[in-house]
């Protein structure tokens, strides 16, 4: 039955992972979404990988923020099916994806500068028995959670009121890994971090790839992505516009990629499409 699925989902032999075994945790194809006239996305091919860094990159409305909110179940795609594990799935709302697997931190982080960070990374699915909060567990379980992660936090009882901006983003990253996910996206982890915090950030996000997971990694700044992504996905206009591994690719090649302008990148989404179209019609 699983055989079957994966002949489905398998990129054509001019894609990019056929060498490889793997078998992607993520993979969409042909999903297009489009809000009335304007097509946010159009007809996107996209794979992610255990223990892998993934970064998606593109101007301001090329469909990055689209792409990773549909994975994480806030939008449903008009067309193309996503897969999860080599087998055909939907995705109707955020808990499904987190049921599935898939947690999200996006720019608005939604921390409560009230709550403790032990508070914050539970709220919602508190520890109890017979109506009584286990305060012991939760404290023991956010304190396992950031010590796989190496993260560097006071005590889990300190207010997020007092937290600087680059330990609020590790809190967040750390209240999303409580459910065992197995794929984690980033949306835009870095901005606005100062230099030593988005140091300390990046360093996370190549622990949690060491750790196993699938990491989705939206960003602007180049250079974060060329320091911590294996593989680099361009979008422009809704499209992909670009792919390759990071060791190979330069940065002139991205922004190539980023603005349109022909370059390796870009011609081998051209000839991948090309070899993918015959087999679909």
């Amino acid at each position: 039955m699983k055989n079957n699925s994966n002949a489905t989902w398998s990129r054509n032999a001019a894609g990019p992972h056929t060498a490889s075994a793997r078998r992607p945790v993520l993979a969409l194809r042909k999903v297009s979404k489009a809000f009335r006239s304007v097509k946010a996305l159009n007809q996107i091919d996209f794979d992610i990988y255990p223990r892998e860094v993934v970064a998606v990159v593109g101007d301001n409305a090329a469909g990055k923020s689209v792409l990773a909110k549909t994975i994480a179940g806030l939008y449903q795609p008009d067309s193309g099916q996503i897969y999860w594990d080599g087998l055909p799935e939907t995705i109707p709302n955020p808990s499904a994806a987190q049921d599935m697997g898939v947690a999200s931190v996006f720019q608005e982080l939604a921390l409560c500068d009230n709550l403790t960070i032990m508070q914050n990374m539970f709220l919602g699915r508190e520890l109890a028995r017979r109506n009584v909060l286990s305060e012991e567990k939760m404290e023991l379980r956010a304190r396992q959670v950031l010590a796989d992660l190496g993260a560097r936090l006071p005590s889990v009882h300190t207010l997020v009121s007092t937290l600087s901006a680059g330990q609020r983003q590790i809190t967040a990253i750390a209240r999303a890994l409580l459910g065992s996910p197995r794929l984690l996206i980033m949306d835009e982890p870095t901005s606005s971090l100062s230099v030593a915090q988005t140091a300390e950030v990046l360093n996370l996000i190549e622990r949690l790839r060491d750790l196993g997971y699938g990491v989705m990694f939206i960003s602007h700044t180049l250079a974060d992505v060329q320091a911590v992504a294996d593989r680099v996905v361009i979008m422009r206009h809704g499209r992909i516009n670009g792919e390759g591994q990071m060791r190979d690719t330069s940065y002139e090649d991205i922004i190539a990629a980023i603005t349109g302008a022909p370059n390796d990148l870009t011609r081998a989404i051209q000839r991948r499409g090309a070899l993918v179209a015959p087999t679909a019609a």
